[in-house]
């Protein structure tokens, strides 16, 4: 068995990796010693991540997920990042001298979990941003009730907007009987709605109804209904950094997969509010607010701390169906 036969056995584990609405946009193609990471346009967001921040950032954590998996099966694997835009590609993994260096193990990986209901109340402890900070990333804090309007404000704006809300539809799975539900995408569990919220949402939202209820001030109702979710003492975190290339948006999802790790390696989890950055306005309020630089952005936005309920795993493609 080859290197390459060895990685790719352990697929499964390396997409685990998180990704915006669960698309899972890597694909990976594999010669005799080498394992290229591609990205599938059909999974991308052009409508609600037209930069494409999201996916790079994506990229970027499956890219050190597949590190972190290759480590702690002890196959010594480096990752060569390169955006071909042509090509569809991120990265190629290669052979490299010694095991990959990272504290985090197979089950750092598989306990990771995104938890979008309720939080105890507790603002982080210094030590831990502080032993985040160490990871690489240039992380700001701020108290979840002064994005409590910011973020009704954005997801007035998602759900306002009818290219987002049909890209949303389409990676919602909002029942059992999807035929998706087990695979990818946003599941009723996932976003931790109820079988009547959900059923609301599915309603709202459907391709005939929205017309009505975006005219009836639908995006308003469901923008209220969020408030809540910041509405306690804890703390909600910003990644930092440049976006001026592809390649440096990848290094900073490599970062961000390794701060939510260390954060679920403690008992947190972690819920991204990248709504926040995909309105325009809210983005820009929260830039002038952190004082950031003009090669400055915010990168990724999610509120951390102990959820009153466990998450749920959220489902992945299986290698073999790919």
């Amino acid at each position: 068995m080859t290197w390459v036969d060895a990685f790719r056995a352990h697929e499964d584990d390396c997409r685990r990796a998180p990704s915006a609405h669960n698309t899972q946009p890597w694909l990976l193609r594999s010669t005799d010693d080498t394992v290229d990471v591609h990205w599938d346009p059909a999974r991308a967001l052009p409508d609600s991540d037209p930069t494409r921040r999201d996916l790079f950032l994506s990229l970027g954590a499956f890219i050190e997920t597949s590190l972190i998996v290759a480590a702690a099966a002890g196959l010594p694997v480096r990752a060569d990042i390169a955006v071909d835009h042509a090509a569809q590609r991120a990265a190629r993994f290669v052979p490299a001298a010694s095991v990959y260096d990272t504290p985090f193990t197979l089950t750092s990986v598989h306990q990771r979990r995104c938890a979008r209901s309720g939080y105890v109340p507790g603002v982080l402890d210094p030590a831990v941003l502080a032993a985040l900070t160490a990871l690489g990333a240039d992380l700001r804090q701020v108290p979840t009730r002064d994005l409590v309007a910011p973020l009704a404000q954005a997801d007035r704006w998602m759900f306002g907007t009818p290219e987002v809300v049909s890209e949303l539809r389409a990676w919602m799975r909002l029942s059992p009987k999807h035929p998706r539900y087990h695979l990818d995408g946003l599941t009723d569990r996932a976003m931790a709605l109820s079988r009547v919220e959900a059923t609301g949402l599915a309603a709202m939202l459907g391709p005939r109804a929205y017309a009505v209820t975006r005219r009836l001030g639908g995006p308003a109702l469901l923008a209220a209904a969020s408030k809540s979710l910041l509405r306690y003492d804890g703390s909600v975190l910003i990644l930092v950094g440049s976006a001026v290339t592809p390649e440096t948006v990848i290094e900073h999802g490599r970062a961000l997969v390794r701060v939510w790790l260390a954060l679920s390696d403690r008992g947190l989890s972690v819920h991204p509010l990248s709504q926040l950055l995909d309105c325009t306005a809210t983005a820009t309020r929260l830039a002038e607010r952190l004082g950031l630089a003009p090669d400055e952005s915010p990168l990724a936005v999610f509120r951390t701390g102990h959820p009153l309920a466990e998450p749920v795993r959220s489902a992945r493609i299986p290698a073999a169906q790919l």
